[in-house]
């Protein structure tokens, strides 16, 4: 099958960065789904891998290709002996497990509890661009900052809320809840991006923000997801949060304080996506089970695909595109790849 790999870490801009390969069809464990991968799209930990910054990434500078590939879209064309939930000819859309080959590859093999039935009302580009960022966005509101779905009362900050992960956060937010939103952009179309997936209010994460946020008379800001930047807008984000408010984060801080929490009585959450399959927990299938109730809501009308930019065919040259925006730190929603 055809295969987008890394051998070592490169600059994206390096010829060998990204190399096709020829490789053999996944073997299937006997909860397998094996899936012909009709998109993919890009997300940071894409990035992070292969350039061998992410925690336990080690082993990637031993020469051994490695499929990237976090989210993807396809049909089933083979399953395990244990399979239940499945047939072959499903449509099915996935970020699969960090420990495992990626989805940049014609074929792959994923465990059908982290497996969702891809939303019928979309194609698969759009639908590739949905499930990393769904399952981060819903972990971190409902799992990590306990949110009760319809909970209202109080102000949730949703900091670099144009992102892949924010502009499904706010979505879900804003459709589940009834808290007041309020996410940060700086740029005039992010502003118009975040206003789109429904936030309340936007302010400016480059200027200081419980200023802002004073301006805006709302309920005490009780939540905060913090999905980029957290070491530096950490002060910040502590001198907003109510007491006895939590935050949740999603980036990689090299250090981070904890302490000036105490005196607000607050707490800290990590949300990784990838715990669950990495420990393989006894509710792993619960990745499933949002990403089938996603594609509900996708298919009611009540969330947008954050697809805003589709290239074709899933190449290296195209690949190589779409690491450069993820590490720009300027692309607006997901990048998505569609068709081998």
């Amino acid at each position: 099958m055809k295969a987008i790999a890394f051998t070592r870490p490169l600059p994206i801009e390096a010829e060998d960065s990204l190399v096709e390969l020829d490789l053999p069809k996944p073997e299937l464990g006997p909860r397998d789904l094996l899936v012909n991968v009709r998109a993919v799209s890009v997300n940071p930990v894409d990035t992070k891998v292969r350039g061998a910054r992410h925690q336990g990434s080690a082993s990637d500078t031993t020469g051994k290709p490695r499929v990237l590939g976090w989210d993807a879209a396809g049909v089933v064309v083979d399953k395990g002996v244990a399979v239940t939930g499945f047939e072959i000819g499903d449509e099915v859309y996935y970020a699969g497990a960090l420990d495992r080959q990626g989805s940049n590859a014609e074929y792959q093999a994923v465990d059908e509890r982290l497996v969702g039935r891809k939303p019928k009302s979309i194609g698969f580009a759009e639908a590739a661009a949905l499930p990393l960022t769904s399952i981060t966005a819903w972990e971190l509101l409902f799992d990590r900052l306990g949110i009760r779905e319809g909970e209202s009362g109080s102000s949730l900050l949703v900091s670099g809320a144009a992102g892949g992960v924010g502009s499904i956060l706010v979505q879900l937010a804003h459709r589940l809840t009834g808290l007041t939103v309020i996410g940060t952009a700086s740029r005039p179309e992010t502003v118009e991006w975040v206003t789109q997936m429904g936030a309340d209010y936007v302010i400016d994460h480059t200027k200081p923000l419980a200023e802002q946020i004073g301006r805006l008379h709302v309920p005490a800001v009780k939540y905060i997801a913090s999905l980029t930047a957290t070491a530096r807008n950490f002060a910040q984000l502590v001198e907003v949060l109510a007491p006895q408010g939590k935050i949740g984060l999603i980036d990689d801080p090299a250090t981070l304080d904890a302490v000036p929490l105490k005196r607000k009585a607050a707490s800290l959450h990590w949300e990784f996506m990838f715990a669950r399959s990495m420990w393989q927990t006894e509710d792993m299938g619960e990745q499933g089970h949002l990403l089938t109730r996603v594609a509900e809501m996708v298919d009611r009308g009540e969330l947008r695909s954050t697809e805003t930019l589709t290239f074709s065919p899933i190449n290296v040259e195209n690949l190589k595109k779409a690491h450069s925006l993820a590490e720009s730190g300027k692309a607006i929603g997901k990048v998505t790849l569609s068709g081998f």
